[in-house]
Order: C-alpha cells, then structure tokens, then sequence
C-alpha cells in the first residue's frame, strides 16, 4: 500500500466477525509508515461491535487518532454506533466512489467495513482510497457540514440525561 502523507495516525478496531480483516488492514497499514493504533478485539471470540466503534470513535474525536477505521459483519451496526459520538462522521464503504466522496464531500472521519459483505482484497484497496482522498474544502460541503454539526449540537442539548430520544 503506498499511501500520501505517511504517519498519520489511525485507530482500528473490530468485533469477532472483523477480527482477521482488521489485522490485516492494521499490518498493512503499519507496514505503509502510519501509526496504527490497534484497539481489539484481540480474537474471534464474541464481543460486541458498540464497544469497538466507541473505541474508535473516541479516539479520532478526541484527537489521538487522525482517522479511524471499524470492521464488523455488515459494517452496519458499526457505523450507527460510531455516529452516535459528536465529532465523528462515519459510513460503510464497500465501492470505491463512496470511499473517496465521502471524505471529498463529506469530510468523513471513520470508515466502517462489513467483513461479511467485502473481501480483503478490496477492504485493502477501499481504505487505500479513503485515506488518499481529502476534503474538498468547497463552499457548499463547508455549508453542508455546517449544518450537520448545528444539528449534532441541537440534538444532544434535547436530550435529558438518563432518557433515550428513541425507543
């Protein structure tokens, strides 16, 4: 993998159904100069997917990560658990034009792979494409964005602690 801007600093992580597919995107990225931070699970024994996105999600929102990458089964679970973090943008990928519009358009922070729904050949080229892809920076995606974090912030001031806003 030959990535621009070797060094930065991702956090990856998995449940048990994207445990082997994260160790190889973790090796892989290592071996292309970036600091990986590994953050499990460690095995294929049964953990839960929330714990790892939190993880994940966690690091790149408070900055100790520059991105983060998640695999699962279907990547699904993942993603709406990653997202529940303020801060953080993720979505599946599974076709390349998501991997890097989503960062162009979207400044998309965290990927999330199903490992049942993807091979490694192409987990490999789709987080290749995702990290050399950059944010636009155009005015409209600024916009866009703009709102999106509005949003987040209305959102969770509605929210009283201990209640979920949905059942």
């Amino acid at each position: 993998m030959t990535l621009p801007g070797a060094n930065v600093r991702i956090a990856i992580a998995s449940d048990h159904e994207g445990f082997e597919m994260k160790s190889d995107l973790a090796t892989l990225l290592a071996q292309a100069g970036h600091q990986v931070q590994d953050l499990g699970t460690n095995s294929d024994a049964p953990v839960d997917y929330p714990d790892y996105a939190e993880a994940v999600g966690l690091a790149v929102s408070e900055q100790r990560a520059d991105r983060g990458v998640i695999v699962c089964g279907s990547g699904v679970g993942a993603a709406v658990a990653a997202n529940k973090i303020p801060g953080i943008r993720c979505c599946i990928c599974h076709d390349s034009y998501s991997a890097h519009q989503s960062v162009e358009h979207d400044n998309l922070n965290m990927l999330a792979l199903g490992a049942r729904v993807i091979g490694s050949a192409v987990a490999r080229e789709l987080v290749d494409i995702w990290l050399k892809a950059q944010f636009t920076g155009e005015t409209r995606h600024v916009r866009r964005l703009g709102k999106i974090r509005k949003m987040e912030e209305e959102f969770a001031s509605r929210l009283t602690p201990g209640k979920e806003s949905v059942k």
